[in-house]
């Protein structure tokens, strides 16, 4: 009887970190942003071509990305708009749309501060708990300062009218970096159907 006292608090915490943990694996991709000229018109593009400086890296940690890396990302966006019916043309002078991306990278440091509780157990009576080994009288606090270093990057894709030459529409995504998504062409795939989700304006976003 007193050992199935002295468990229940422990059984409690861990139950709580178990879903805490469930709870942050859960957590979505962060949406992009959206804008675009309200006066523009949309719906007679049927093409699309590279802006002849797609693909430009800046950032206090510029890393210079690779042709194949850059291919990678560049196959990603394509696949993602010919699924939504456009057509990808070499030929900038072809193009209804020219379509630029933009990385910047920034390092960041996250400080993060835990209280942690340490559970004490004496014998004893009290009006609460009688005859308990366990009671909150003997929980103290213990403070936890964790620091990480981190990658943000901010994915910024502008459509470009050719005659114009300005943008018509922009979807900007912000996130912590993993080195592994840049390798993967599924979470690529994945990542560029979310972004371009909402292109053209007026079309029920994709389900990513």
């Amino acid at each position: 009887m007193l050992l199935e006292i002295v468990l229940k608090p422990i059984r409690f915490v861990l139950i709580t970190l178990v879903v805490l943990t469930l709870s942050a694996c859960a957590t979505k991709p962060p949406e992009p942003a959206v804008d675009f000229a309200p006066d523009y018109n949309f719906s007679e593009l049927k093409t699309v071509g590279f802006y002849a400086m797609s693909g430009e890296v800046t950032g206090n940690n510029p890393t210079e990305l690779t042709d194949f890396q850059r291919d990678r990302i560049d196959a990603a966006l394509k696949s993602a708009l010919e699924a939504k019916g456009f057509v990808f043309v070499e030929r900038t002078a072809d193009a209804d749309l020219l379509l630029t991306w933009h990385l910047n990278l920034m390092e960041k440091t996250d400080v993060k501060t835990y209280n942690n509780p340490s559970y004490g157990m004496s014998a004893g009576y009290s009006r609460y708990n009688r005859y308990a080994m366990y009671n909150c009288y003997n929980c103290m606090n213990q403070t936890d300062v964790r620091v990480s270093e981190y990658t943000q990057g901010t994915f910024i894709i502008d459509m470009v009218d050719p005659v114009e030459n300005a943008s018509v529409w922009r979807s900007v995504t912000q996130s912590k970096l993993k080195e592994d998504t840049i390798r993967d062409q599924a979470a690529l795939d994945s990542a560029a159907a979310r972004v371009l989700g909402a292109f053209p304006p007026g079309v029920a976003p994709s389900a990513p």
